[in-house]
């Protein structure tokens, strides 16, 4: 008995020789292709990891230099930041932020160049657009109309657009266009949810312009509602 399973293990075991052989080479090469992969992904997340840690590190360096307002530290942590950490959040936060510390010192040109910079090598949607907007802001104080309005050009994500389009009433109002005017805050009213605080800003512009938008509503829907008894009473001519 003992024979015939030494013979078995024996056949077994050169059954196991012969198919690692024939296969042991790919199946080597693919654990280690496994194994490589698993390890980089590894050594991905920890890299990530320390990023964000350093970047959050120097993103509280750079909040700290803003509250002494040297200006001059401000510039070189803002650097060093996109230099080292450009393409994480912390870096466009910091850059929103010294835009506007700049911007309260009067320093527009280093101002704009922080927006800029948001707005051209962010990947995040919602970074650019806020850039885009106080961009366009600061251009409309420097009254740079064109090219506050090219910064509202194009497409920008639906939570926006009634931001844009206030703005772009801000800019035309400023340039004596009334009608743009007049178009970009209606349009700015209608978008803005009725819960929404800044809805009744933009209704006062309106209300400067000389349009009550609450009564253009409601005027819109006694046509509406006159339009309809009109057809109904066509209708009613053409039964008889």
């Amino acid at each position: 008995m003992a024979n015939q399973l030494d013979l078995e293990e024996q056949e077994q075991l050169d059954q196991l020789k012969h198919f690692w052989k024939q296969y042991g080479n790919p199946i080597t090469w693919v654990l280690i292709v496994v194994l490589a992969g698993f390890s980089g992904w590894n050594v991905y997340q920890y890299w990530q990891r320390s990023q964000a840690a350093q970047a959050s590190a120097m993103y509280d360096e750079v909040e700290r230099v803003l509250r002494s307002r040297d200006l001059e530290k401000l510039d070189r942590a803002f650097n060093d930041m996109k230099d080292k950490f450009g393409s994480t959040a912390y870096a466009q936060q910091a850059a929103l932020l010294v835009a506007k510390s700049y911007h309260d010192a009067g320093k527009m040109d280093a101002a704009k160049a922080a927006l800029s910079w948001v707005a051209d090598k962010s990947g995040d949607e919602g970074y650019q657009a806020i850039a885009r907007l106080r961009l366009a802001a600061v251009l409309l104080e420097s009254k740079a109309y064109d090219d506050a309005l090219k910064q509202l050009a194009g497409s920008f994500p639906a939570d926006f657009q009634a931001l844009v389009a206030d703005r772009k009433g801000d800019i035309f109002h400023l340039k004596g266009d009334r009608a743009q005017a007049l178009a970009q805050y209606n349009k700015a009213y209608k978008a803005f949810d009725e819960r929404t605080e800044y809805r009744r800003v933009v209704e006062i512009k309106l209300n400067a312009l000389g349009v009550d938008p609450r009564e253009s509503a409601k005027g819109g829907a006694v046509a509406t509602s006159q339009t309809a008894s009109a057809a109904a009473a066509t209708g009613a001519e053409g039964k008889k």
